[in-house]
């Protein structure tokens, strides 16, 4: 009598039991999810197993409104990358300079740190709208990605830019007149 094969997708990973990196990548069908009564309260982006990709089942937009939720997880993620640059830059081209002014050395690290923290939380707000947009969907709910955390992050880094570009002017004209 011949063995029973077993498929390797089938084959359950749990947190205490033997890992492979196989059993970490196993698809999470996120329908089934929603049957079961253990997993009404859980976040369906921290499911087990955490590198499973998430099986939605597609009704009428919900591939469309996934890669639009992706895109602007990538925008996020693009002008954190951005305010990074600007923060290194910042810092740097004032301590590359021969002679830097004495305003340009008190300006640059604080400044620095102003655009690093900012960009920081520009991932992390970029990171939690993803997580909860995809909770969202994955109960078939709507969201509309704004409210007061998104909006009072935004207007700091405008805010911030703004600002650096007044104080870059000042320093010119200074300069300029000196």
């Amino acid at each position: 009598m011949p063995a029973p094969q077993t498929d390797p997708e089938e084959a359950t990973a749990s947190c205490c039991g033997r890992l492979s990196l196989a059993g970490l990548r196993r698809p999470v069908e996120v329908c089934d999810l929603e049957f079961d009564p253990g997993c009404a309260s859980r976040n369906t982006f921290w499911t087990w197993p955490l590198l499973g990709p998430l099986l939605f089942e597609n009704e009428s937009s919900d591939a469309r409104d996934h890669c639009a939720n992706e895109r602007t997880f990538l925008s996020y993620l693009r002008l954190s990358v951005y305010m990074a640059v600007v923060a290194i830059a910042i810092v740097l081209s004032f301590h590359l300079k021969t002679q830097p002014t004495e305003l340009e050395l008190r300006m640059a690290q604080p400044l620095g740190i102003v655009f690093w923290v900012l960009s920081l939380a520009c991932l992390i707000l970029g990171f939690g709208n993803y997580i909860k947009t995809v909770n969202k969907y994955s109960r078939k709910a709507a969201i509309v990605q704004t409210g007061w955390r998104t909006q009072s992050i935004m207007s700091l880094i405008a805010l911030a830019i703004i600002g650096t570009c007044v104080i870059l002017l000042v320093i010119a004209k200074v300069r300029a007149v000196n």
